[in-house]
């Protein structure tokens, strides 16, 4: 009798997202432990939030407002208190995974033309290298990835032709291959980064849920 095929892992993401480098660094020993088919899955978040989730931007300001007006713990709102909470639960999360992650000048970052690389690293077998530099580069570096000259620095350094790259994200048919991404996801009832599915249909979003996607892996 033959093996069963390896149970498949889809990651949705953007690399934009602080929660999605933290899963994008442990979804690999996910991947490690359970032997599953992994999919990469690049998506432009900011197109989803547009679609199914154009609140966040106003709970984003509200947070930030707080966050900057509250004059200290006891006069602190809710919203501040949250805010505060979010910088420390961050932190908590970057030092358990050994992560640098700080606060970029360019937040919300335009990470269309990162994300569209991915499909021209990947053509070059080299996807999960360039995902990993630019989380590095945005979140620990605290560069703006949104630049091209940026984008052709982390390219030299992985050995590709940034010249090439840059030329090549913009083509049309790499620029629909991440709407398409992002469609789909949209589709499938997702409405952030990461979003994760176990064999197709079974979906997790958020970091802290890759302890329930092993659990699905690991079911027969």
């Amino acid at each position: 009798m033959s093996p069963p095929p390896p149970r498949r892992l889809e990651m949705f993401f953007d690399c934009s997202s602080p929660w999605t480098y933290l899963a994008f660094h442990r979804v690999q020993a996910v991947i490690a432990e359970t032997g599953c088919a992994i999919a990469w899955r690049p998506i432009l978040v900011g197109g989803v939030f547009n679609a199914v989730n154009r609140g966040l931007y106003e709970h984003r300001a509200r947070m930030t407002a707080a966050l900057g007006n509250a004059a200290g713990p006891a006069e602190a709102s809710g919203a501040a208190r949250k805010a505060r909470y979010y910088v420390k639960d961050l932190a908590d999360w970057a030092r358990f995974c050994g992560l640098r992650i700080g606060q970029p000048a360019v937040f919300p970052v335009n990470s269309v033309r990162a994300m569209r690389a991915c499909f021209v690293a990947e053509r070059h077998g080299r996807l999960t290298e360039w995902v990993r530099a630019i989380f590095e580069t945005y979140w620990g570096e605290l560069e703006d990835i949104s630049q091209r000259e940026v984008l052709a620095g982390v390219a030299l350094r992985l050995g590709l032709e940034p010249e090439a790259l840059l030329g090549e994200i913009e083509e049309p048919a790499c620029k629909a291959r991440l709407r398409g991404n992002t469609d789909e996801l949209i589709a499938r009832g997702g409405f952030g980064s990461p979003t994760f599915f176990v064999d197709g249909s079974d979906m997790y979003f958020g970091n802290d849920r890759l302890d329930l996607v092993l659990a699905a892996l690991a079911r027969p």
